[in-house]
């Protein structure tokens, strides 16, 4: 959610950025929300000077009382029991408004960084730079259901009679490389220096509008039936939310945070559920990692992060390359986001693995999360970024580490989580 002062001060800025993100239909919304705004003080201001009247008035009572001008104190109480209604009336009326502008604020979009490119969708993403070389060897890499199914790896068809399409049992070594990789990225960032967090797999709505738009949580979250509670869709969600309604003490600023959780997710929409691979699906495992910090620091975090996430799939062997979001496949709270995308030599083409964004103090707006210095207190930025998402970041190591005979290497970085295993057959 953006400051309101930007709406005040420079509503052109806020419609430009609207239209950079191909989203006109919400332009009428910055003037309706000016308007609910100006109404707003108005009427705020008259409930203040009235309540300055009151305390008035009511300071002239006791002097009144003091010198038994019973009768004209009784007058002046009745004048402040008026004061008392029209006071009631106007504290109910600016409530109203404010919810009515927050409504409005919280689906305008936040202000992209300057050198984002344009774009209508993710067509338009621009491809930053390259890491590895992308070999295709010269035998064919099957399809990597078909790889796994070899191995006694996974089982859809039971996950289908137990929980429906878009769920799977994983088994043996391929079960244990899952764990192995998720395990790896857990030590990887913590010797990067983060803390390592397991959340609640689960938040309150409060907090699930907090970190996300409203078109995104009606696409991808679960709700519990009865209960105020959704299933998370990654673990930024709880991790953000845990600092919500608190001031940080501005030493203890940045807060570097790396998670584990798993992560559900409906899917809905063009791309659906895959049916026959793990690539998408609506239960995942992913390790996450959560920056908050200064304004100025967050660009230098921005490009760590996304950095961090290339060196662990080099370490894996999985050649990657980074792409640039355009402004229209950006979530409406971010300022800017890049994604990984891992080489798969089947398909001759990169895919998402993983995505890095920094989102300004929107979140932090929205859940009033705030620092404190000498000048008072701010919102916090706040930064999230895929370190693995897996089955999908398993896929690309399995294409990348598949040997001709059907057998998978395992490269240094996991054989510790391996049991020592070099090679799976």
């Amino acid at each position: 959610m953006i400051d309101i002062k930007l709406i005040r001060e420079n509503k052109e800025l806020v419609k430009e950025n609207i239209k950079k993100k191909f989203q006109d239909k919400k332009l009428p919304l910055v003037d309706e929300i000016e308007m609910l705004d100006i109404k707003n003080r108005e009427v705020k201001k008259q409930g203040d000077e009235l309540r300055s009247l009151k305390n008035t008035k009511s300071a002239q009572i006791g002097t009144l009382m003091r010198d038994k001008k019973t009768e004209e104190a009784e007058e002046l109480k009745k004048e402040i029991a008026q004061y008392n209604e029209k006071i009631a009336f106007l504290e109910q009326e600016e409530l109203e408004l404010s919810l009515k502008i927050k409504e409005k604020m919280m689906t305008i979009p936040n202000i992209i960084a300057d050198d984002v490119p344009i774009g209508e969708d993710d067509s338009k993403n621009v491809e930053i730079e390259k890491f590895g070389e992308p070999v295709v060897p010269n035998y064919d890499i099957p399809h990597h259901a078909d790889i796994i199914e070899a191995l006694n790896g996974v089982d859809k068809v039971s996950a289908g009679r137990t929980s429906g399409n878009g769920f799977y049992y994983l088994m043996g070594d391929i079960a244990r490389l899952h764990s192995a990789m998720l395990s790896y990225a857990r030590d990887f960032m913590i010797d990067k220096g983060f803390n390592y967090c397991i959340p609640p797999f689960m938040i309150r709505s409060d907090v699930v509008s907090g970190v996300m738009s409203f078109e995104e949580m009606d696409a991808m979250m679960y709700k519990i039936e009865g209960e105020d509670l959704y299933l998370i869709g990654t673990s930024e969600h709880s991790m953000i939310g845990k600092f919500k309604d608190t001031i940080i003490k501005e030493e203890e600023l940045p807060l570097t945070l790396t998670s584990y959780s798993p992560c559900f997710r409906k899917e809905v929409g063009a791309h659906g559920i895959e049916e026959r691979g793990l690539y998408r699906v609506h239960q995942f495992e992913k390790q996450e990692m959560v920056v908050l910090c200064k304004e100025e620091e967050g660009m230098n975090w921005y490009n760590k992060m996304w950095q961090y996430t290339v060196e662990f799939f080099r370490s894996l062997e999985v050649p990657v390359r980074t792409l640039e979001c355009c402004s229209g496949d950006l979530a409406d709270l971010k300022v800017k986001s890049c994604d990984v995308e891992a080489w798969s030599p089947r398909q001759q083409k990169y895919f998402e693995v993983g995505s890095c964004s920094i989102l300004g103090d929107a979140q932090a707006r929205r859940l009033q999360i705030r620092s404190k210095n000498d000048n008072g207190t701010y919102y916090v930025t706040t930064l999230n970024n895929t370190v693995l998402a897996t089955p999908r970041g398993l896929i690309a190591f399995i294409e990348n580490n598949y040997n001709e005979d059907g057998s998978i290497d395992i490269p240094e970085a996991l054989r510790p989580y391996m049991g020592g295993k070099t090679i799976i057959k």
